[in-house]
């Protein structure tokens, strides 16, 4: 299995995200081609995508994540969101992968900590999130929608 660091958009980008958002989200649109080039091209952000193993030339990508790292006054920090791997690549270590490749490169750029949220009832992803080195932390998550 391959995870690549995005570093352009393309059709190929565009398209898994209209085929990978959908599985993520009932509500988020499929981003446009502009919109991908502007995650894409976001200083701090990082698109991450997962390939599985193939003879036959290149594979599709199967899943996603995005790692976003940001400055505060306590250092730099990153929070990981948009963790997806398409129903048919599921349980086969995309998402380990996916996290592993963006935990290592937080610590790349120096990001203190790495957090990321999990609804409780996603039980799968909590234990890989778990797995992979995450610790539940006793705090409140608090939104105000625009």
């Amino acid at each position: 299995m391959t995870v690549e660091l995005v570093t352009a958009s393309s059709p190929e980008i565009v398209e898994a995200m209209e085929r990978l958002i959908p599985q993520l989200s009932r509500s988020a649109p499929a981003l446009t081609a502009e919109q991908c080039e502007e995650l894409i091209a976001q200083q701090g952000v990082y698109l991450f995508v997962y390939r599985p193993d193939t003879a036959e030339g290149p594979a599709p990508i199967l899943g996603m994540l995005t790692l976003a790292t940001f400055m505060i006054p306590t250092g730099l920090r990153s929070w990981v969101e948009d963790v997806v791997v398409d129903s048919q690549a599921r349980g086969q270590g995309a998402g380990r992968a996916l996290v592993e490749a963006a935990v290592e490169h937080a610590a790349s750029v120096g990001a203190r900590t790495v957090d990321l949220t999990s609804r409780p009832s996603r039980e799968a992803a909590n234990r890989l999130y778990q797995r992979s080195g995450f610790e539940l932390r006793e705090t409140n998550v608090y939104r105000h929608a625009q």
